[in-house]
C-alpha cells in the first residue's frame, strides 16, 4: 500500500468502464485500502456520507467524501487533507 505523502492534499477516485463494468480506478484501490488498513476513522458527518479520519504517521485529517451525489451511491470517493479546524467544527470534535 502507498501510504500518504507529505506534499498529497487530495486523492480523487474516478470510475472506469471495463468489460462492460463500472469500476474503480487506482487512485479508487488506494482510498479503499487507506481507510480500511491506515487511517484511523475519528468520526461521521450529521448526513452519515462524510468521514473523517487522522493519517497516524503525521497526524494530518482527511475527509473521505463522495462529491458526484448525482451519480450512484455518490459516485467514486474523494479523499481531502483538511485543517484541524474544519475539523473539530464539522465533526464536533473536542
Amino acid at each position: 500500500m502507498k501510504k500518504l505523502k507529505p506534499n498529497e492534499q487530495k486523492l480523487v477516485g474516478k470510475w472506469l468502464l471495463v468489460n462492460n463494468k463500472i469500476v474503480g480506478d487506482e487512485t479508487c484501490e488506494r482510498i479503499e485500502e487507506l481507510i480500511d488498513s491506515y487511517l484511523t476513522k475519528l468520526a461521521t458527518d450529521e448526513s452519515g456520507w462524510d468521514v473523517l479520519y487522522q493519517d497516524p504517521k503525521d497526524g494530518r485529517y482527511w475527509e473521505l467524501t463522495y462529491p458526484q451525489s448525482e451519480l450512484h451511491g455518490g459516485g467514486p470517493a474523494t479523499l481531502t487533507c483538511v485543517s484541524q479546524e474544519y475539523a473539530f467544527q464539522k465533526y464536533k470534535l473536542k
